[in-house]
């Protein structure tokens, strides 16, 4: 039987997520922290921000937003797929390095400026900036690179065929070599 996440399915897991992280987040209640989107006039919601009643809370940690669709589907064959959620912090000066994943990637900038690198691109590369959403296809090259002063803070979600790595540098294993 061959196994395809959905939307739903990972709207879901991701919810299954946060409830999970929220469980292990100290209490911020109070705070008046707010992150601002790409175009910095619109405040994303309060990382702070608490949903529910006891016995269930949702804590919002991040929110990015993307203008163009997004279709996630990952065939994991008779293994399924591995949904990871993961924080990447990438220093000033520093790099992801070249590299490509079997499945896909779905991240929010956190914080600082990213200097993302693939062919999709007509210049070759695109700035993402806090509150800017990933896509990160299966199979295509990507570089994420920091030019700037300041810490880039990835929070990242991988949905990726069972047993695979998260991120592949043997870049012969890409499909767009």
């Amino acid at each position: 039987m061959r196994h395809r996440v959905t939307r739903s399915t990972i709207a879901l897991l991701a919810g299954v997520c946060v409830l999970a992280a929220a469980a292990c987040t100290p209490d911020t209640a109070g705070q008046t922290d707010r992150g601002m989107t790409a175009n910095g006039n619109d405040s994303l919601s309060p990382a702070s921000t608490i949903a529910g009643t006891p016995p269930v809370l949702a804590v919002d940690i991040v929110q990015g937003t993307r203008d163009q669709a997004v279709d996630v589907q990952v065939d994991g064959g008779d293994e399924g797929v591995s949904v990871t959620f993961r924080e990447i912090t990438i220093e000033p000066g520093s790099s992801t390095g070249e590299h490509c994943h079997h499945g896909q990637l779905i991240a929010v900038v956190k914080q600082g400026a990213l200097n993302h690198h693939a062919d999709a691109y007509p210049d070759g590369v695109h700035i993402y900036r806090a509150g800017d959403a990933i896509i990160e296809a299966a199979g295509s090259l990507y570089e994420g690179r920091n030019n700037g002063m300041e810490d880039v803070i990835l929070l990242v979600t991988y949905v990726t065929p069972v047993g695979m790595p998260l991120s592949e540098t043997d870049l012969t294993k890409c499909s767009s070599r």
